[in-house]
């Protein structure tokens, strides 16, 4: 077996299991990472020849703790290692590392692993950091384009909190019933963050990055066994699977991204939907409104209408609104003015986001909306320019593909005026 692109995709969809499982392990952060690092240097070397382990993520596990005990020992020969059941409750058949449940109804090492991550001694956007490229394995450039901040600023923020983890001694331990309380809401934004990455990276439903989106869903579906009447969870799992059912409808043959309004909407996935606006409406039964549960209605209200026409935009403003009170955020008032637009023109909109220009200077969507709002209004040279951001901030070949379109059309725009003033 000479093509190697299988061996890519496994470690991928394996390192958030197997890292987990590590880090529960060894309880030490650099040691966890080394050791599913030297388990892919391995697997790289004998799947190959072999082909694919019966699971991918047990072998890896495996492998990493094995590699990982060796090293320990070399750098404390002196040192004995605690008793086995001191470090781990893992057994050694390979068949059992990857599904073993611990004793505090977790149903996995990653979900387990993102409260541990979430622990308070940690300010909060270090947590957050330190999760999605801990467990959840995004890169340095993936967590700061979450974030909106450049990749230096978020490896100092990553470096600092495992600095203080090794300096405070922080320990690893599950937290209880409360401390799992305390943490949700910061476990459940390192969750959407993970779903964002996986949606804004696709180039299709295959993808790689589509492997993001269903392991957010997963951990959405846990977080619901473990809080099944907390609305906010109901909202973020409910908003994930509304956006998630769009997937075979958001590109077109040759990859290209194609608007909400413009996808074939018999290709969305109502089973999905259909679970999704239960979930809503349970939500909404605890009169307890939160940001997920106001964006999960903002989807519903796409979900539900047949058609582009039949969208209610009044109602998909007043629920932004809402957001914005609740939640300020640029991005915010960004998705906000495309319902304004629709409800009063692109000149509204545009004298809505003019003021974020600043702030969002280094996001892909705020000038390609902004293109599309200046096209619109005829102003073809100032859409240009727009669209030129945005293709220069385009982090797939999805978005770059969806801006030359525009391009393309503006082109075709000046062109027919061009030969319409000759004519004259």
């Amino acid at each position: 077996m000479t093509d190697t692109a299988w061996i890519d995709l496994a470690l991928v969809s394996a390192r958030p299991q197997a890292v987990g499982a590590l880090l529960r392990y060894f309880r030490n952060l650099d040691t966890a990472e080394e050791a599913f690092q030297e388990a892919c240097i391995r697997a790289l070397k004998a799947w190959p020849k072999s082909g694919p382990p019966r699971d991918p993520a047990a072998w890896l596990i495996f492998v990493g703790r094995n590699s990982g005990i060796d090293k320990v020992r070399r750098q404390s020969r002196e040192t004995a290692l605690p008793p086995e059941e001191m470090l781990s409750d893992l057994e050694d058949q390979e068949s059992n590392l990857a599904d073993r449940l611990d004793g505090s109804q977790y149903r996995d090492d990653i979900l387990r692993l993102l409260f541990v991550c979430s622990n308070p001694a940690l300010p909060a956007t270090q947590q957050i950091a330190l999760a999605l490229r801990i467990v959840s394995g995004l890169s340095v450039k993936q967590i700061a384009r979450a974030f909106l901040v450049s990749e230096a600023a978020m490896e100092q923020r990553i470096t600092r909190a495992k600095s203080r983890v090794a300096a405070a001694g922080l320990a690893f331990e599950t937290p209880d019933a409360a401390d799992r309380a305390d943490r949700l809401a910061a476990v459940a934004t390192m969750i959407y963050l993970v779903f964002n990455e996986g949606y804004s990276a696709m180039n299709g439903p295959e993808s790689v990055s589509a492997d993001l989106c269903h392991e957010a869903i997963r951990l959405g579906r846990l977080l619901l066994e473990l809080f099944p009447a907390e609305p906010e969870i109901l909202g973020l799992t409910a908003l994930m699977m509304i956006q998630h059912s769009r997937a075979r409808a958001r590109f077109d043959a040759d990859g290209a991204v194609i608007l909400l309004e413009d996808q074939d909407r018999s290709l969305w996935s109502r089973p999905l939907i259909d679970e999704a606006l239960a979930l809503i409406d349970k939500a909404m039964r605890y009169r307890q409104p939160g940001a997920y549960q106001i964006q999960a209605a903002i989807a519903a209200l796409h979900a539900r209408a047949e058609r582009p026409e039949d969208t209610d935009w009044a109602q998909i403003d007043l629920l932004y609104q809402a957001l914005e009170r609740l939640q300020p955020s640029p991005v915010i008032t960004l998705n906000r003015a495309v319902a304004v637009s629709k409800r009063q023109g692109p000149e509204a909109a545009l004298a809505m986001i003019e003021p974020l220009a600043d702030k969002l200077s280094g996001y892909f969507y705020f000038h390609g909306l902004s293109g599309h709002l200046l096209k619109q209004l005829g102003k073809v040279r100032e859409a240009r320019v727009a669209y030129d951001h945005a293709i220069a901030l385009a982090t797939n070949a999805a978005e770059c593909a969806y801006i030359r379109m525009q391009l393309d059309k503006l082109d075709e725009a000046a062109g027919t005026t061009s030969g319409l003033a000759e004519k004259r």
